[in-house]
């Protein structure tokens, strides 16, 4: 049985990252790092919000995932059939309104805050 071939990702627009290193929380314990080769930001070593190509995903507690899919949010899967559990792509319609973004950042910061910090290893 061959293994499955790893799509090919493309990089995210200069714009569409400045937009989000504009809007990552500026709280304490907020932490810029790359996940897939992504601009991210994690919180205590949990991952809240990053790019993956064109698309902003967010990781969100049950309330709120239920709440951002009701705007047209939807799971996040980064290869076809491989869903990330907890995580979300918000609608590309929200790129233009950064005041809803950046609710929906800060909720990501919160959701992450309230996780057990990661173990280094």
């Amino acid at each position: 049985m061959a293994a499955a071939k790893m799509p090919k990702w493309k990089k995210s627009p200069p714009e569409l990252q400045q937009l989000f290193v504009s809007l990552v929380p500026a709280a304490p314990g907020v932490q810029h790092k790359k996940m897939f080769g992504y601009p991210a930001f994690f919180v205590n070593g949990n991952m809240a919000a990053g790019l993956f190509g064109d698309d902003v995903i967010l990781k969100l507690a049950e309330k709120d995932r239920a709440a951002i899919q009701k705007t047209g949010a939807a799971p996040f899967e980064p290869t076809p059939g491989r869903v990330m559990r907890e995580y979300v792509t918000v609608p590309r319609k929200m790129h233009c309104d950064p005041g809803a973004l950046a609710t929906w950042m800060e909720k990501a910061r919160e959701y992450a805050a309230s996780l057990p910090p990661k173990k280094k290893a």
